[in-house]
């Protein structure tokens, strides 16, 4: 019997010390950006992750880093997630509408007002709403929606953009998401899909003459080389998506599960700062301004007129495309919008 109890003690001791010594899960988190924390918000947001969860799990679990669109392009990174490759990737709103098409209702222009709204949309009950939807019919956990920059203005090489009738003509890059495509031809410029690594050359050689982003994206992309004229206009408000493989996820332990979504909220948290210091210091138009680009901004008119031609032209678009789950989703998108304004009051 001793010799039994010996042999037991032994085993559990082997067994703990193997419990204690098991290999890291290993989280592969990609996304499209240069990884330079302190200007990129993807960066930051996976500098941020990558440091929470290891310091927090014990290095039970570890984060391995590709920037710069390293695994492929949105597609192949996204389907890689999807089939277990790669474990998570910050994907940007063309990105994810690939797999998801409903995704685009949220590019309803000028229906964001302002950063707090913003975050209280995609941060309550139809960003959870939305998450589930994107899980149900789509196959990835999401883990919250990091913020692409801010809010979109319209840059060119042309002329200054000071009403609709001036982008009559214009060659302007989309990413490929129908949704912004159709808003470009609402105000009357050719709408070019065109990849995000091939933006720069393209406006370099003309292929295309102006695109639309947040101020730090044209910072990221060094987009103020290749372009003149910069106009504030705030149409759109975007989001990255920030998604994980689901079957990963599930095989997390609860409190690995924890880990992950507390670092992934601080993480978005930190992007957004960062996007806000960049915007209100001398990082963002006035960097911009010394580097040659000419800054205006429409009349209030003028923006009326941007924002009466955009908003019809997207609700057209989401009816004929998307029926009525997109009316149904877009409706549910617009109340909480209108919910959030009214919490500012």
């Amino acid at each position: 019997m001793k010799k039994l109890g010996i042999l037991f003690l032994a085993v559990c001791i082997v067994a703990t010390s193997a419990a204690a010594f098991a290999a890291p899960k290993t989280i592969k988190l990609a996304h499209l950006n240069p990884q330079q924390p302190f200007e990129v918000a993807t960066a930051s947001m996976a500098a941020v992750f990558k440091s929470m969860v290891e310091a927090e799990s014990n290095g039970a679990l570890m984060v391995e880093l590709f920037p710069a669109g390293q695994l492929g392009n949105e597609r192949e990174t996204m389907e890689q997630v999807k089939v277990g490759v790669v474990q998570s990737y910050i994907a940007s709103a063309g990105g994810m509408a690939a797999f998801y098409p409903l995704y685009s209702i949220v590019d309803i222009p000028f229906a964001i007002p302002n950063y707090d709204v913003a975050w209280k949309v995609y941060d309550g009950p139809f960003g959870k709403h939305l998450a589930s939807e994107i899980e149900g019919k789509a196959g990835f956990k999401v883990l919250g929606y990091g913020e692409a920059g801010g809010f979109f203005q319209l840059s060119n090489s042309k002329l200054p953009i000071k009403t609709v009738a001036d982008m009559k003509g214009l060659k302007m890059r989309t990413m490929t998401l129908p949704s912004h495509q159709n808003l470009m031809k609402a105000y009357g410029a050719a709408a070019t899909p065109v990849a995000w690594a091939e933006v720069y050359t393209a406006l370099q050689t003309g292929v295309v003459d102006g695109q639309h982003n947040p101020i730090p994206i044209l910072l990221t992309g060094k987009l103020f080389e290749v372009q003149k004229y910069l106009t504030i206009t705030n149409h759109l408000y975007s989001s990255y998506c920030w998604v994980m493989n689901k079957d990963f996820y599930a095989g997390l332990t609860g409190k690995e599960q924890a880990i992950v979504d507390s670092a992934a909220r601080t993480a978005i948290v930190a992007g957004r700062g960062l996007n806000r210091i960049i915007e209100s210091s001398e990082k963002g138009l006035p960097a911009l301004a010394e580097a040659g680009m000419e800054i205006n901004t429409p009349t209030p008119e003028a923006l009326e007129e941007f924002r009466k031609l955009g908003r019809e032209s997207a609700m057209t678009f989401i009816r004929e495309t998307y029926k009525d789950e997109g009316v149904a989703l877009a409706q549910m998108y617009l109340d909480a919008i209108e919910a959030a304004m009214k919490e500012e009051k």
